[in-house]
């Protein structure tokens, strides 16, 4: 075979191979294909699912028109009101100067707002000014300072809405105090409603502590944001009669209240009488132990003779008794409970011990009057059961109630001088 004819052989090769190359697969886009088959057992299963679905929906419904329904057939117990002489109406009680109620809504505040109409009330009695102070600046701090230590303890610390009627004393000193028109707390509305804001702030509190996350800058920086989102901002100064003062200036300045001269009192046995301790709540977060405690005797006679001679208390314990009649504006204990006359300390500590009386409610004590040779008292109230009856935002409690179902009051030191010489 001559030379040409090899070179002729391989250029046919070379060519042979470039025409292949040119002619090797490409990629392209295409339609998806769906398998008719497995199409139809798609829709199948579909259709079975909404049946199923729709079933399912249908008895949630069924059982949640069940649950409302018996929500709403639902029944309390309560008493009537035979043979109780109550007061003819609120204007027969001798009462201490105080703004008209203020309604909390939908919110766990009645400390605040019980504390706080207190110390208006305090403002009014010593330096004869009437002021209505901001009650959701005081809940802005405490809710800062309660999560606050939820994360320097690490999630150890009890978070809620409530609290103690001190704690607006513990923010007043640290924070001061703003005038109710500078700072309502409420945005778009004229009505307080913080279920979403305490859920946000649980949620967030949760999230630290299911990842271990206690960086108290970031997490505090975190729980101003929602508060801010929900509350606004509080102010840093703001004017008052022509004048500019900081939160603390105002509360030195001008409420010039101090606050290291008020006491809390309480009556039970579980520590010894005559001596300070801790009020035992979940509300008290963080762990008060300056209550005084004194016998149940005692103790009534102090609350009555403070507010006779003049001085406003604020009180707190239970208002879920068959006595509790939010329609009449009463609160009594009736015989079928518990007879008058067995109303002592013992029948008090075991409503306490077996939480049938329990921390639920703030109120302000503002009067006092005696009916029937029953002594009878004035109370202001945040609640919304204080507002179904004819005197809205008040109700009027017999002395019995207050001895076996109200666990503490607070009350200006003054107005105690017979009893705190006693105290260890």
């Amino acid at each position: 075979m001559n030379q040409h004819r090899w070179i002729f052989i391989i250029t046919g090769i070379v060519l042979s191979l470039s025409n292949n190359l040119n002619a090797q697969n490409r990629a392209e886009y295409k339609v998806r294909y769906h398998d008719p088959v497995l199409k139809q057992m798609d829709d199948q299963r579909e259709k079975a699912v909404a049946v199923t679905d729709s079933i399912n929906e249908a008895i949630t419904d069924q059982q949640k028109a069940r649950d409302k329904a018996a929500e709403d057939a639902r029944k309390s117990l309560r008493s009537d009101i035979t043979g109780v002489r109550k007061p003819a109406s609120i204007d027969v009680f001798k009462t201490v100067p105080h703004f008209p109620p203020v309604a909390q809504y939908q919110s766990g505040m009645c400390w605040c707002f019980s504390g706080t109409s207190f110390l208006e009330s305090e403002v009014t009695r010593q330096t004869g000014r009437k002021i209505k102070l901001s009650e959701l600046h005081t809940v802005y701090y405490e809710y800062i300072e309660k999560c606050t230590r939820y994360i320097r303890e690490h999630g150890d610390s009890f978070i809620g809405q409530g609290s103690e009627v001190n704690a607006v004393f513990r923010i007043m000193k640290k924070y001061g105090a703003v005038p109710a028109e500078v700072y309502t707390g409420l945005i778009n509305t004229d009505k307080h409603e913080h279920t979403l804001l305490f859920e946000e702030i649980e949620n967030y509190l949760k999230y630290c502590k299911k990842n271990d996350y206690w960086d108290e800058t970031v997490a505090i920086t975190s729980i101003r944001a929602i508060l801010n989102k929900y509350l606004g901002e509080p102010p840093q100064n703001f004017t008052f009669e022509g004048k500019k003062y900081t939160p603390q200036e105002y509360f030195e300045k001008v409420l010039k209240l101090n606050l290291d001269d008020y006491c809390d009192v309480m009556s039970t046995t579980s520590i010894p009488f005559y001596t300070r301790g801790e009020f035992k709540v979940d509300d008290n977060w963080w762990h008060d132990s300056s209550y005084i405690n004194l016998p149940l005797d005692e103790w009534y006679n102090a609350l009555k003779k403070a507010i006779t001679n003049g001085y406003g208390l604020a009180i707190g314990g239970d208002v879920s008794e068959a006595g509790y009649l939010g329609f009449e504006d009463v609160a009594f204990i009736p015989d079928f409970d518990i007879p008058n006359q067995y109303i002592n300390q013992d029948s008090r500590e075991f409503r306490i011990y077996n939480e049938t009386t329990t921390d639920d409610h703030g109120l302000h004590l503002v009067g006092y009057a005696k009916v029937d040779n029953r002594d009878w008292y004035l109370i202001k109230d945040s609640g919304r059961s204080s507002r179904w009856g004819k005197h809205e935002g008040y109700y009027m409690y017999r002395d019995d109630y207050l001895k076996l179902k109200m666990l503490g009051f607070t009350v200006h030191k003054d107005a105690l001088k017979d009893f705190l010489s006693r105290v260890k």
